[in-house]
C-alpha cells in the first residue's frame, strides 16, 4: 500500500509556499508581488498582480513552469512576468 501512495503522490509531503511575498513592485497602478515557492529542490516562478478597483482589491495569481536554483532569480523572473501581464492585459486580467 505504501508503494501505491508514493506512486500516485500520496506518500510525499508537499513543500510549503512562503508566508508572504519575497518582493513587491508598484507598476502602472498595479502591485506585483513575487511569491516563488520551493518545488522539487528548485524555486518555482509564482506571483500575484493586484489592483484596487472601485474600492475592492482584485487579484490574479500566476504560476509559470520556469524553475530556478535560487529564490532571488525566481523572484526576479516573477516580477518580470507580472510586468508582462500588466503590459499585455491591464485590467482585463481580472475578467
Amino acid at each position: 500500500m505504501s508503494f501505491l501512495k508514493k506512486l500516485f503522490g500520496g506518500g510525499a509531503a508537499k513543500e510549503a509556499a512562503p508566508a508572504g511575498p519575497k518582493r513587491q513592485l508598484d507598476y502602472n497602478g498595479f502591485v506585483i508581488a513575487a511569491t516563488p515557492y520551493k518545488e522539487g529542490g528548485q524555486w518555482q516562478t509564482c506571483g500575484t498582480v493586484s489592483k484596487t478597483i472601485d474600492g475592492a482589491v482584485k487579484e490574479h495569481r500566476f504560476i509559470r513552469a520556469d524553475r530556478f536554483a535560487d529564490e532571488e532569480a525566481a523572484a526576479d523572473h516573477a516580477i518580470m512576468k507580472g510586468q508582462q501581464i500588466v503590459d499585455q492585459l491591464g485590467e482585463r486580467v481580472f475578467s
